[in-house]
């Protein structure tokens, strides 16, 4: 699974590493995390698809 990650800030090697680190020992988070983004971008394409429908 490819997972990337986009920060608001910048961050610090050791806090990447770490969050990585996280991630990989917890599998369910990645899934819960993977869920809600996919559930915001579904949501956004709707949305999307409705404006051009309504052109």
């Amino acid at each position: 699974m490819n997972i990337c990650f986009s920060a608001s800030r910048l961050m610090k090697a050791s806090e990447v590493r770490q969050l990585c680190e996280e991630m990989r020992n917890n599998p369910d988070m990645v899934m819960s995390l993977e869920s809600a983004a996919k559930e915001k971008l579904y949501k956004r394409l709707e949305f999307r698809q409705k404006e051009k429908a309504a052109s």
